[in-house]
């Protein structure tokens, strides 16, 4: 009897003990960690089988969820690239950003005047590198825009986000000096970087070439905490073959899905996403080799919602899950993404948080991690108390603002569960939907709600700041 007593007891201390230093050991916030930001390009939320993914395979991903913390209600900056790799940068949303669109190339760069996150981390101590698309800058030799004027100490990649179209490019970017990779490129276009279009000779895909880049970068040894932006270019597909040839999501081989009976740009789309997987998982894999996970923050995410532009069928792989709507939509599936975050010891594994945020958020979060204050006016909030499993002590946005300047002009508004969306911006007539009832933004309740509707209309133009150099465009 006594000594059935005494093992309770001794349990429940065990347990206790247990409990507690797990909740120090969320509390213990290393001072600088690394941070690597893996961002996909055009992965929609259903895309990875944490996500509910049925039929490609994301299995280091899923892993990485499993370790760390799954965000379900996370936003991407917006839902095209440019203008979402913008927010990420500047911490600012769609109504204050430089960057409002894709269509623009005089005002697809960033000025000398905008302030990055990694000119931030720079200052506070920080290594930043840069591998993969950049999409905020133009031209070589004069442009503010480019990198390494923007807080970077190494570029290795594409500069334009039309450039980045073809993942068998003639060459990449390494700073300011052209690398040539050997493939031969049939050029339809000579926009942005030039060099848009198809390979004829196919020798290098860069989404090998960036993870060698950078599981060269994590093998090093480093004098300096680092920031690592690992910008990929898949699952985009290249629009140019896509339109010339009927194939856009071109890929080395198809893997594990080439003797599926499927069209071959399903074969593509699906070998590319495993592809990114494979990837993700030799990084997690050379951290723990080096003994530098548990003081590094990964976190991974996608750019906006999925697409259609390399001719495979997002019907059949369900690659928006629940959601309404695409790339290029204001609607969920066009902006609602996948968030990871893994960090052992720090980030409670197995998790998964409800908290509104996107992508302006990264700013301030990298602030905090770096022991740096976060320079004000941003539209950014720190994520840290959630991701360290204290989230009764996060705060909450009021609401989250995007726009976009093409297909007609639209913009959105989400304040807690309610989401309004207006098309054409400024001018059109407001959708209002409940996400907490209605996640597939199929019931528009705007006429029995006209007092919120006046209040999410009010929030958008307060949201809005005029730039000259980007003006929307009425539906036709």
């Amino acid at each position: 009897m006594l000594r059935t007593l005494l093992a309770s007891v001794f349990s429940l201390i065990a347990v206790t003990s247990t409990a507690w230093t797990n909740e120090l050991a969320h509390n213990a916030i290393p001072s600088k960690p690394n941070i690597i930001f893996i961002l996909a390009d055009d992965l929609g939320y259903g895309d990875l089988g944490c996500y509910g993914q049925k039929i490609v395979q994301t299995p280091h991903i899923d892993e990485m969820a499993a370790q760390g913390m799954k965000f379900t209600n996370f936003y991407a900056g917006a839902t095209v690239c440019a203008p979402s790799r913008c927010v990420l940068m500047t911490g600012l949303h769609n109504g204050h950003a430089q960057v409002r669109g894709n269509g623009n190339k005089v005002a697809q760069s960033l000025r000398d005047e905008d302030l990055t996150v990694a000119e931030v981390l720079k200052k506070a101590g920080y290594e930043n590198v840069l591998i993969g698309k950049w999409g905020l800058g133009i031209q070589h030799g004069g442009d503010s825009g480019l990198p390494n004027r923007q807080g970077f100490d190494d570029f290795f990649g594409y500069t334009s986000q039309s450039h980045a179209h073809n993942p068998y490019p003639e060459f990449l970017w390494h700073n300011d000096e052209k690398v040539n990779l050997g493939n031969e490129v049939f050029s339809m276009s000579e926009d942005y970087a030039g060099n848009t279009g198809y390979a004829t000779k196919r020798v290098q895909h860069t989404q090998p070439l960036f993870i060698e880049r950078t599981l060269e970068f994590l093998n090093r040894k480093h004098e300096k905490p680092f920031f690592l932006y690992l910008s990929l270019v898949v699952p985009h597909a290249n629009n140019e073959a896509g339109r010339a040839l009927g194939d856009g999501q071109e890929v080395d081989d198809y893997g594990i899905y080439a003797d599926r009976n499927w069209p071959n740009p399903d074969k593509g789309f699906a070998a590319t996403v495993t592809l990114m997987d494979k990837g993700v998982g030799q990084i997690l894999d050379t951290l723990a080799a080096n003994h530098l996970d548990t003081n590094t923050l990964v976190i991974f995410t996608s750019d906006n919602g999925p697409h259609r532009e390399g001719k495979q069928t997002p019907e059949f792989f369900d690659t928006n899950g629940p959601l309404r709507g695409m790339k290029r939509d204001l609607y969920e599936g066009g902006i609602r993404v996948p968030f990871i975050a893994r960090w052992p010891n720090v980030v409670p594994s197995g998790v998964t948080s409800e908290h509104v945020s996107y992508f302006g958020d990264f700013f301030a979060t990298a602030c905090e991690l770096a022991g740096v204050p976060s320079p004000e006016n941003l539209d950014s909030i720190s994520i840290v108390p959630t991701l360290t499993g204290h989230s009764d002590q996060q705060k909450q946005h009021e609401f989250l603002y995007w726009e976009f300047y093409e297909q007609g002009s639209k913009q959105a508004v989400r304040q807690g569960n309610w989401k309004a969306i207006r098309m054409p911006m400024f001018t059109g007539p407001i959708e209002l939907y409940n996400l907490s009832t209605d996640l597939e933004e199929s019931q528009n309740v705007a006429n029995q709600n006209p007092e919120l509707v006046a209040q999410l209309k009010a929030a958008m133009e307060n949201a809005h700041t005029a730039n000259p150099l980007w003006k929307f465009r009425k539906s036709k």
